[in-house]
């Protein structure tokens, strides 16, 4: 139930980012200029959690009844994030959507829906997916999870243990070419992507197999704490060894010690709510980031009090209509899936 918990604290911590670096760029100057590090640690989470409701029973239940369950737990929140995306995009005062035909702009709809790569929006930072740019994780997500039902399912201790630490080195050989392991959103920086989830992956899903659930005094507040200390980690020189660090041996140490703390009934509650709004917030978010980021720029807006009151506003209304997403949206759409499907 922790590790819900901290991934609602990702999700906010992510928002926090999202708004903050429209207006302050240089992440060495931003206090939470590692916010980015949160989808590693979603990735990480993940494989736990895959791990844990799958690997007993996915023989069982067969490969297109998994599939089947995983796009009915993600997928309609793709759809609406593209829907909203694409709203934001036509009534975005400071953006430039009358550049895109009518034609263009469908296709990229149409990608966005189904997932699939394609950084047409150019003004949006190549952003493989330009209407909703978080969207990004969540395809190397789907193809985690393709992953995992061919292949990882399969492997033993020993061949993941062989797996997880070819996918660590190959994270540092990423992290030390670019300077940092930042990349994965853009066409630019596609194939990062790639490394960052199956290091992240595999990691979380051999902390499942290997057992590693130490009991604990520290409890949601305090491990929420050591997470956010990741994404407020100061910037300096050999910035990635510490990068690497953390999602190398800090991220599945967190996934473990989440994994076996224990917490009150009331502490509980508040986990389970946190996580159940992690990931409406998580894909709807952006709807606004795109016109927050126009409207900072004209108005040459720079770090202030004012700025972080504006920034706290912004994400507890995002936080808000996450909950009615959540409720009136994704969780009727899911149930009427698993009904139907």
């Amino acid at each position: 139930m922790v590790l819900d918990g901290l991934r609602g604290v990702a999700a906010l911590c992510v928002v926090t980012f999202h708004f903050a670096e429209m207006v302050i760029w240089n992440y060495s100057k931003l206090w939470i200029g590692h916010g980015w590090l949160a989808v590693d640690f979603f990735f990480c989470l993940s494989g736990f959690v895959i791990g844990y409701a799958y690997d007993d029973r996915i023989a069982a239940t067969g490969l297109v009844k998994f599939f089947k369950a995983r796009l009915i737990r993600l997928h309609p929140m793709v759809v609406l994030g593209s829907v909203l995306g694409l709203i934001a995009f036509y009534l975005d005062p400071f953006g430039s959507s009358a550049a895109y035909r009518p034609g263009r702009i469908a296709i990229i709809f149409l990608a966005s829906i189904l997932m699939i790569p394609f950084g047409a929006v150019h003004d949006k930072g190549h952003s493989i997916f330009g209407l909703n740019a978080p969207a990004w994780s969540l395809f190397w997500e789907y193809v985690a999870n393709i992953a995992y039902a061919v292949v990882l399912v399969r492997l033993r201790r020993n061949a993941l243990i062989l797996f997880t630490l070819v996918m660590a080195t190959l994270l540092c050989w990423a992290s030390h070419r670019a300077g940092n392991i930042y990349g994965g959103w853009s066409t630019r920086s596609f194939w990062d992507g790639d490394i960052r989830v199956a290091f992240s992956f595999s990691a979380g899903l051999l902390v499942y197999r290997m057992k590693c659930r130490p009991r604990t005094p520290l409890g949601f507040i305090s491990l929420s704490a050591l997470l956010v200390a990741a994404f407020v980690m100061p910037y300096a020189d050999g910035a990635w060894i510490r990068e690497d660090a953390v999602i190398i041996i800090g991220f599945p140490l967190l996934v473990a010690l989440g994994a076996g703390s224990v917490v009150t009934p009331r502490m509980e509650n508040l986990c389970r709510v946190s996580g159940d709004i992690s990931y409406p917030l998580y894909m709807t978010h952006y709807t606004v980031i795109w016109i927050w980021g126009g409207y900072a720029d004209s108005h040459h807006l720079k770090s202030s009090a004012s700025l972080w009151l504006t920034i706290a506003l912004g994400t507890c209304i995002m936080v808000a209509f996450a909950w009615a997403v959540l409720k009136l949206y994704d969780e009727p759409v899911r149930r009427f899936l698993r009904t139907r499907l």
